[in-house]
């Protein structure tokens, strides 16, 4: 069975690739404003995802991963829906998020109605990497 719930600091083990980058205070902070989530099926953690506010008043969603074994079957739908009705319960009227231009998820979020809105070209070390895509939607 699917769910999503709110993280708490004990499941910073299962995602410690991703939080590595993070510092402390910010992964801390996370987990007290209630921005970052673990997804499971049958209680187990399976992905996760997290978000701030870009311009202080739209979600944006920073991380949102889901494991290899996991994909295609319909767990990101389902957790970018729950996120999309929460943010709307929040009050919050667009949000977005962003992928790299050489990654799928760009596909994945244009079929969950999000529109491109422009990219950055992030060519300074050690943070180079593929144009960032960013995309957005309406609630």
């Amino acid at each position: 069975m699917f769910s999503m719930t709110y993280a708490t600091m004990e499941d910073k083990p299962h995602f410690c690739n991703e939080w590595e980058n993070l510092p402390e205070s910010e992964f801390e902070a996370k987990i007290r404003d209630k921005r970052c989530y673990v997804i499971r099926f049958e209680d187990s953690p399976i992905g996760y995802m997290r978000y701030n506010l870009i311009f202080d008043f739209i979600p944006f969603l920073t991380c949102f991963y889901i494991d290899g074994l996991h994909q295609g079957k319909g767990f990101g739908r389902k957790a970018m829906l729950h996120w999309e009705d929460e943010m709307r319960l929040l009050g919050y009227k667009m949000i977005m998020v962003s992928t790299q231009v050489n990654e799928d998820g760009q596909h994945f979020y244009r079929k969950m109605g999000y529109k491109d809105m422009g990219s950055i070209v992030m060519d300074i070390p050690p943070y180079e990497q593929p144009l960032e895509m960013f995309l957005g939607k309406a609630l």
